[in-house]
């Protein structure tokens, strides 16, 4: 069996034997909607490379940008040369959370490049919240967090304040001189979701120095990420268990601290930081009867 996780950063996959992991492999993302069909294609050749699913019975896959059975069924069509043997079997990354967590129903909520929630309860009903894609949503991602902090450094020049320590960071992470230079930079065709979203750890690491704009920044994400978990609850009639994944969920212990004491405002007191990566999750889920 072959597990894949797709994400909008890189593609984690494992390959599993007799119920143990014998290969763990990354290669770049091949979500379609972050990178074009081409490199998508590339980096699965490049991982499958090395994992081998030419005689896999099973590969099941995890990845974003999974909205209806034609996205599915899309990327089961690039991962079929790669395994001709295989039943490939396709879904939203949010239900690798879910799984690697140890739970059958509650509500995983991804918190990395992007966000989502999603979730299902004991009669098999299942609700969504979010997982739109950085044009129309994404609130408390990497990409969300890094695009605010852009934001705050043009206000703080519209102003004609000095750069303050978060845009100090921000334009030394991106090789920049002065605030001006964002607005170019940001629109620029060199640069893109992923890039953004990797600049993240700047606010994160401002937010940890005491930064007050950057605390704010993370403060809101949480909130914004229990706004969306406590939503898809209320329309499975669940009140947990939350597990909160991804990179910064799993990582950043702000957003975390906030984002448990948002949900337990409304009530909701089983919330889990995932204690493993989502790509495990593929294993159990593989198990299930379908």
């Amino acid at each position: 069996m072959i597990g894949l996780d797709i994400g909008g950063t890189k593609t984690r996959g494992i390959k599993v034997v007799d119920g143990a992991v014998v290969d763990d492999r990354e290669a770049g993302s091949a979500n379609v909607q972050n990178v074009t069909r081409e490199a998508a294609t590339a980096n699965l050749a490049e991982l499958f490379a090395v994992l081998d699913g030419t005689d896999a019975a099973t590969v099941y896959v995890g990845s974003g940008g999974i909205d209806t059975d034609a996205d599915a069924e899309a990327l089961a069509e690039l991962i079929r040369p790669h395994a001709p043997k295989a039943t490939i079997t396709v879904v939203h990354d949010s239900r690798l959370l879910l799984a690697a967590g140890h739970a059958r129903t509650g509500v995983a909520v991804i918190a990395g490049t992007g966000t989502a929630a999603w979730g299902t309860n004991d009669d098999g009903e299942e609700a969504r919240a979010g997982g739109w894609g950085y044009l129309l949503g994404d609130e408390g991602s990497g990409y969300w967090l890094a695009r605010e902090a852009v934001r705050y450094s043009l206000h703080r020049m519209n102003l004609g304040l000095e750069p303050d320590a978060l845009t100090e960071a921000l334009l030394a992470a991106v090789g920049l001189e002065g605030p001006g230079e964002l607005i170019a930079h940001f629109h620029s065709a060199s640069t893109g979701r992923r890039y953004w979203a990797q600049q993240a750890r700047v606010v994160v690491e401002a937010a940890d120095a005491g930064h007050a704009g950057a605390r704010f920044m993370i403060d809101q994400a949480s909130h914004d990420l229990a706004r969306m978990a406590a939503q898809v609850a209320r329309q499975l009639g669940i009140d947990g268990p939350v597990i909160l994944g991804s990179g910064l969920g799993m990582n950043v212990r702000r957003l975390q601290d906030g984002f448990r004491a948002a949900l337990a405002e409304q009530g909701i007191e089983d919330v889990r930081i995932l204690d493993r990566d989502p790509v495990f999750g593929t294993i159990d889920l593989a198990s299930r009867p379908s």
